[in-house]
């Protein structure tokens, strides 16, 4: 089985922190699975977000056999609010374990990206990405699997000049969760957790520094029954979160945030259709 993701490190305890946090503003989200090629189609629909257009959009298509095509998947195709597009396609099994992606905007091609990922490896993954016009502006990494420990590199371009990677490790053992991130030529380091407390319960924390400035923020959150969500920070914000399953594919998602500092106070809804 394939490592995560560099990027998705951290992710077993930023997820409790970051996931269904709607503290601002009123969205609804539909996603729909159609007959045709088993497309999908997602909307979200932010409602009174803006005093020109009181329900912006974006709509987005997944194609798993674009017009009955099986040589590639459009994993998204997107467009946002301001008529922006986004598409991602993808193709599996050109070599065993090798995955080609193409990234677009539609609009320039100069910011057309093409990337590779490599998992035929046993427990390791291997990416490298790049713009199609220009290699050298690049990102590579990998990542590798060990029983509890995983561990991952990150370059970009900028090790070209002598920069240094990104680092990160994470270990699992039983309830417990821990990563450490290293990034910025290894000058910015941000640490995280989350422990199972029970079957309903589970707790996390982050926390940055910089070798400069040294401790920089830090948040505690906690999780319970999958659905209520609660987290404070040091900057002073205090951030709660319900979810309630209406009907089966109907589900109502509620938030608030106050910050101590400046007295502010914001709320959410959230509304999903599946």
């Amino acid at each position: 089985m394939a490592p995560v993701k560099f990027d998705d490190i951290p992710k077993e305890a930023t997820s409790i922190l970051n996931d269904d946090y709607q503290t601002s503003g009123y969205q609804l989200k539909t996603k729909q699975k159609t007959n045709w090629q088993g497309a999908v189609f997602s909307t979200q629909v932010d409602i009174f977000a803006d005093d020109k257009c009181s329900t912006p959009t974006k709509l987005t298509w997944k194609l798993p056999k674009p017009f009955g095509c099986t040589y590639f998947c459009v994993d998204k195709l997107e467009m946002d609010k301001g008529g922006n597009f986004k598409l991602e396609a993808s193709k599996d099994g050109l070599a065993k374990g090798l995955k080609v992606e193409v990234k677009s905007d539609l609009a320039d091609l100069n910011k057309v990206v093409l990337a590779k990922t490599y998992t035929g490896i046993d427990n390791t993954s291997v990416k490298f990405e790049c713009k199609a016009t220009n290699p050298k502006d690049f990102t590579a990494e990998v990542t590798y699997a060990q029983k509890q420990v995983t561990g991952g590199l990150k370059v970009g371009s900028a090790v070209l000049k002598g920069g240094l990677p990104d680092v990160g490790v994470r270990f699992t053992q039983g309830p417990f969760f821990a990563a450490l991130m290293a990034s910025k030529d290894l000058s910015t380091f941000a640490a995280s957790a989350a422990y199972k407390a029970t079957p309903e319960v589970k707790v996390a924390a982050t926390a940055s520094a910089t070798k400069k400035g040294g401790f920089s923020a830090a948040t505690v959150g906690v999780l319970c029954k999958g659905l209520y969500r609660a987290k404070a920070s040091t900057d002073g914000s205090v951030c709660m979160s319900a979810k309630y399953l209406v009907a089966p594919g109907v589900s109502a998602l509620g938030g608030v945030k106050y910050g101590s500092k400046d007295g502010a106070l914001s709320y959410g809804v959230q509304l999903s259709l599946e």
